[in-house]
């Protein structure tokens, strides 16, 4: 689910960043693997490259893998997600006839057909041809009411910065002499038809130290983006700042955010005089002001206005009596041991709360009243397992949302409903694969601790608890992100049909139980994310459901940082592992690309007291020749501008080096997501799974 929030303008922001390494004195020998598009760098990669595919490739079954793979990602048979922008209804497309993709549109009752007739507005592969360019889609942002021009984002090759280029609907062209943004890590919104917001690379001194925009400006069409008015300037050492307009009619106010860190921020209104009015609430609370609400998240304890508001919790004031000085707020969220937010949306009569219960979601209804009371009832229709999303259609014309639900064994269903009455089913996903042999459950794990911990576990039905059942256990663990259940054609193919077991693991440091459970694993309390994906190995293995022979490791980004802790500090436990686009380098990540930006996460390296306990969960400077490791395969993007891919190259250069068991892959394209198509993705998957088939089974 996906709420209205002041977030909005950094969706394609918040990880963008220079693709590069700031320079520091350093003893580390791999450091030259840090210049990512250099030749001596570059010739390394190419060389592990064709080492990981020499050993995973010739398999027998590598091939089919990919090609079902890739037909699964390539199959009209997939849902077309939508977004509702004035009478149609928007979907970015990528099949195996356009790999690059197609952004196109079509109408209620065209889309509720088995097929529909899509309306394309631009496709992406022939603009690639033309251009002789890679774009990778971005996104699109229409401008309301007329939804004629748009907005367009476009990155090369999948990296996080990207282009801004305006474009005219009616016609299917690109405006010339339109709004333009160059390559950067920023943004544009649209203030009215002549106006945008623009937060990008100004020239020096206009970036944070975190790699985005730091300065908002005015720019008024027909003048050059030099001429734009500065509207807000943050500090060098922030996050980013941006500036967007709420459009919603007869609420239409401009914002400006200010980012510090995640989780910190500052939302300021932009008065008519042209001041910023900072709204006096705290950093850490999202922020959402829809319509006369002012909706805060708030992820610590609040006291205002005489009375004391719980952590987790989500509470409502009159945005326009609380800029006069009041202070009244009506709860409409509390967490408990067992519930947390999970998100809301707003449907034009009603608030939709989605909560997760020991991660299964729930939603509830709310109706607000002219007596400034609401009224509470259960959305009727929602089912009662698995996962269940809800967003809003169109916040201004009805009370209709869509609704997804979904779980490990069930295709995904989008179904359209108006609260009030049940919702009815207008796209299923097919199934992929057989799933009447197989059965989820869920069990809680007990950490080192006494923490319940729970995951969730995907095997065959009577399955033997004999140990050697070969497992694959995925984590994340930061960030407040959830992990809940949903269908996965490509691990039913590559691992729940060969005869494997999935397990997810819902560790500290995510969201599953609100802030909280994010706030129990920051910075030095790192240790119990690692602790608690340690006891839930341990709980399987006790349950006799796998060894640690048969029990492999997966996991992205931050959780590439947990693979590389659990490989150095867990080692006994498994007997694969799989880390992709990893941090790894904790010493020298605040310093490469978007890196700064996690230090609320993480801790500083360069301040002493930090990293005497970052050093601890330092995977690149723990990792030892001493000690027997699980076979890893570190697979990264060479135009990952998130996390830099140096973090993948030097351990498994400091690794090998040491005589431990580790193949590398590195895609030269695909951003943070490791692939930039569908072709990519099913060959990078591929690796993946024969990788741990070959050591598990």
């Amino acid at each position: 689910m996906k709420h209205r929030t002041a977030f909005a303008w950094l969706a394609g922001v918040f990880f963008a960043a220079h693709a590069g390494a700031q320079t520091m004195p350093t003893d580390d020998p791999n450091q030259w693997l840090e210049d990512v598009e250099g030749t001596k760098a570059l010739d390394w990669v190419r060389a592990q490259n064709a080492d990981s595919q020499k050993a995973l490739t010739a398999d027998p079954s590598f091939g089919q893998l990919r090609d079902d793979l890739r037909a699964i990602l390539d199959s009209n048979a997939r849902i077309p997600m939508v977004v509702k922008q004035g009478d149609y209804y928007y979907n970015f497309w990528r099949d195996k006839e356009h790999p690059a993709g197609l952004w196109r549109r079509t109408m209620l009752a065209e889309y509720r057909k088995a097929e529909p007739a899509w309306e394309v507005l631009i496709d992406l592969d022939a603009l690639n041809k033309t251009e002789s360019k890679n774009w990778v889609w971005h996104g699109a942002d229409c401008l309301k009411p007329a939804y004629a021009r748009c907005l367009i984002a476009l990155s090369r090759g999948g990296s996080d910065a990207d282009v801004t280029r305006e474009f005219d609907l009616p016609s299917k062209t690109w405006v010339a002499d339109g709004f333009f943004r160059p390559e950067a890590k920023g943004g544009l919104n649209w203030k009215d038809l002549n106006t945008v917001y623009v937060s990008t690379d100004f020239g020096p001194g206009s970036m944070t130290t975190s790699g985005y925009a730091r300065i908002v400006k005015e720019w008024q069409r027909g003048t050059p983006m030099a001429a734009a008015k500065t509207v807000y300037e943050a500090q060098t050492t922030d996050m980013a700042a941006g500036g967007f307009r709420d459009l919603t009619t007869g609420f239409e106010r401009d914002f400006v955010q200010r980012s510090l860190a995640f989780y910190n921020d500052e939302l300021f209104v932009v008065g008519k005089d042209g001041q910023l009015v900072k709204l006096d609430v705290p950093n850490s609370a999202q922020k959402n002001v829809h319509r006369q609400y002012l909706m805060l998240e708030l992820r610590d304890p609040w006291t205002v206005g005489g009375k004391t508001y719980a952590a987790g919790a989500l509470i409502a004031a009159d945005f326009d009596k609380f800029l006069a000085g009041g202070r009244d707020f009506t709860v409409l969220f509390e967490p408990t041991e067992h519930a947390a937010l999970s998100g809301y949306t707003w449907t034009k009569n009603h608030l939709l709360l989605n909560v997760l219960e020991d991660v299964k979601n729930r939603i509830t209804v709310l109706t607000p009243a002219a007596d400034g009371s609401w009224k509470r009832e259960a959305l009727v229709g929602a089912p009662g397992f698995g996962t269940v999303s809800v967003s809003a259609i169109d916040d201004e014309e009805s009370d209709d949302y869509f609704m997804t639900v979904t779980d490990y064994l069930t295709p995904t269903s989008l179904r359209l409903g108006t609260v009030g009455s049940a919702p009815e089913t207008i796209k299923q996903l097919p199934a992929f694969f057989d799933a009447s042999k197989l059965e989820i459950n869920q069990h809680f794990a007990t950490s080192k601790d006494g923490t319940k911990v729970p995951y969730f576990i995907v095997s065959p039905k009577g399955m033997k608890v004999d140990g050697k059942n070969p497992t694959l256990l995925y984590g994340y663990g930061g960030f407040e992100i959830s992990l809940t259940p949903g269908y996965s054609a490509g691990v039913g193919r590559a691992w729940l049909t060969q005869g494997g077991v999935y397990v997810v693991a819902n560790i500290r440091g995510g969201g599953e139980y609100g802030p909280r459970w994010h706030k129990a694993a920051l910075r030095e309390n790192r240790n119990k994310a690692y602790e608690d994906f340690a006891a839930v190995a341990e709980d399987l293995i006790a349950r006799k459901i796998t060894t640690p022979a048969h029990l492999g490791i997966q996991g992205g980004s931050n959780g590439g940082l947990l693979m590389g802790n659990m490989t150095v500090m867990y080692p006994q436990l498994f007997g694969a592992v799989v880390c992709q686009v990893p941090l790894l380098d904790m010493k020298r990540y605040s310093h490469l690309l978007a890196g700064a930006s996690w230090m609320a996460e993480y801790g500083n390296p360069d301040v002493p007291a930090d990293w005497a306990f970052l050093q601890k969960y330092s995977p690149y400077q723990n990792v030892s020749k001493d000690v027997t490791y699980p076979p890893v395969l570190f697979t990264t993007s060479t135009r990952d501008d998130r996390v830099h891919p140096g973090h993948a190259r030097k351990m498994m250069a400091r690794m090998k080096e040491q005589g431990h068991d580790v193949l590398y892959y590195e895609n030269i394209e695909g951003g943070h997501g490791g692939a930039a198509n569908n072709e990519q993705s099913a060959f990078m998957q591929a690796l993946a799974f024969t990788f741990l088939k070959k050591k598990l089974f």
